[in-house]
């Protein structure tokens, strides 16, 4: 049985072996809207500044990347729902990333959001 990976680690992971490319700046972009979007289950909860100061970098920073078109779609919607977002909403935003990432960053990067938006429905269900 193989151990399931963390998804921010299992998209670190894929990063060595796809060469340079929209589509390994997708894997990034992803990476990083991960990040951000993980913070929403934190306890305690980041302050709200802390947090908008965050999505704005992670909007400046995607801003600067080369991405497959549909992803930079997925990305920068993303970023603009997570402005306004509260914790219960955080799957369903994750969840809009799927589709865009199996077809700009590949299967495993689609799989790994797929995770996390299952590791997000229960730590929304938890509370």
């Amino acid at each position: 049985m193989t151990e399931r990976l963390p998804p921010t680690q299992a998209l670190l992971d894929l990063l060595p072996g796809i060469g340079r490319g929209p589509r390994r700046e997708g894997v990034f972009a992803l990476w990083l809207t991960l990040r951000v979007a993980q913070d929403f289950h934190l306890e305690p909860p980041l302050p709200d500044r802390l947090v908008r100061k965050r999505i704005s970098a992670l909007g400046t920073r995607l801003s600067s990347l080369t991405l497959p078109a549909p992803l930079r779609r997925a990305l920068g919607a993303a970023v603009l729902q997570l402005a306004s977002a509260r914790a219960e909403e955080i799957p369903g935003i994750l969840s809009q990333l799927v589709a865009p990432a199996r077809e700009g960053a590949g299967v495993e990067a689609a799989d790994a959001i797929g995770q996390a938006v299952q590791m997000s429905r229960q730590r929304v269900k938890d509370r």
